[in-house]
């Protein structure tokens, strides 16, 4: 197995079987600290940097969580229209690689670009950790999606997964190519206009990861061990900030999540999962039943990337 010591993390398609269970051993071993909300040492002597181009809650903030926990030192921006990257000048990923790579040891990077992490790894002397790149990937939230369903499920394999929502979003990709290195079904459920692209289809094929597609997930909820959903109103994610204007309309109940739909028709050890922000896709009243670890996975978020830095700053092995 590869060593994880100075590696960019840009996509899943470079992780193998054996990569994702070590991550969740250093997770296992991390998390102690995360529970007690304490800080350790073990990043004192190192800076993490973070470059985000697009507006972000949960992935920065569980980063910069992540580093703190660990007793690192945290510096960067999150909104790049107050750099001079993302000002008159439009500094490219190069230029501003280059002096960030000078600034800590790591660099964590979201950017409406897709490609542009690994554009950044080109030129950057530290790791990068792609944390969102356009409609491309999202890695560490998949490796956080993984990490909860193995810790509630107890394995990866055998394990059908229900994915409503946008197909062209990127955490969806992911988890298209984390499936590829285990025995787990896929059904996406999806609007008309949010299809897969034919390109990740042939991808998944391509990687013989076994998955159908349906229009109405009422008819096929009664199959999934793990319900993971996204909002199937997104915003352009091709734009470094994009603002709601005016009703952006109800979810279709076939693309709903109700109490009564989970009590009448879904499994009943079934999980969900949502990365959030949500819309009306799913409904507060699921929050209190036994189904709902979209908190677990919140929690979760911020143990799996401290294994990511301590893994990447060779504090683990």
């Amino acid at each position: 197995m590869r060593s994880f010591n100075g590696r960019d993390i840009l996509s899943l398609k470079d992780f193998e079987r054996m990569e994702f269970y070590r991550v969740f051993d250093i997770c296992d071993e991390l998390a102690p600290i995360a529970e007690s909300r304490q800080n350790a040492d073990i990043c004192a002597d190192k800076t993490l940097v973070t470059a985000f181009y697009q507006p972000s809650t949960r992935t920065r903030l569980a980063t910069e969580a992540a580093m703190h926990r660990l007793g690192g030192h945290v510096t960067g921006f999150s909104d790049a229209k107050m750099t001079r990257a993302g000002d008159f000048y439009q500094e490219s990923i190069k230029d501003t690689v280059h002096m960030l790579e000078y600034y800590g040891d790591v660099i964590a990077m979201r950017h409406f670009q897709q490609g542009a992490p690994a554009e950044a790894a080109k030129w950057s002397s530290v790791p990068i950790i792609n944390c969102g790149d356009g409609w491309g990937e999202h890695p560490t939230q998949v490796l956080t999606d993984m990490y909860t369903i193995w810790n509630e499920m107890g394995s990866l394999d055998g394990i059908h997964i229900l994915c409503m929502g946008d197909m062209r979003m990127r955490t969806m990709h992911s988890i298209g190519y984390a499936a590829s290195q285990f025995d787990i079904e896929l059904t996406l459920v999806y609007p008309p206009d949010m299809s897969p692209t034919d390109e990740w289809r042939a991808e998944l094929n391509a990687r013989n990861v076994k998955f159908r597609e349906a229009p109405d997930i009422r008819d096929v909820i009664q199959d999934a061990d793990v319900i993971y959903l996204e909002p199937v109103v997104q915003p352009d994610y091709t734009k470094s900030r994009c603002e709601r204007e005016g009703d952006a309309g109800l979810t279709p109940p076939e693309y709903q999540i109700t109490a009564k739909l989970m009590k009448e028709k879904a499994r009943s050890d079934s999980i969900i999962l949502h990365s959030l922000p949500r819309m009306d896709e799913l409904l507060p009243e699921v929050d209190c039943t036994r189904h709902a670890r979209y908190w677990i996975e919140a929690f979760n978020g911020v143990v799996m990337r401290m294994a990511l830095l301590s893994l990447i700053l060779g504090k683990s092995e």
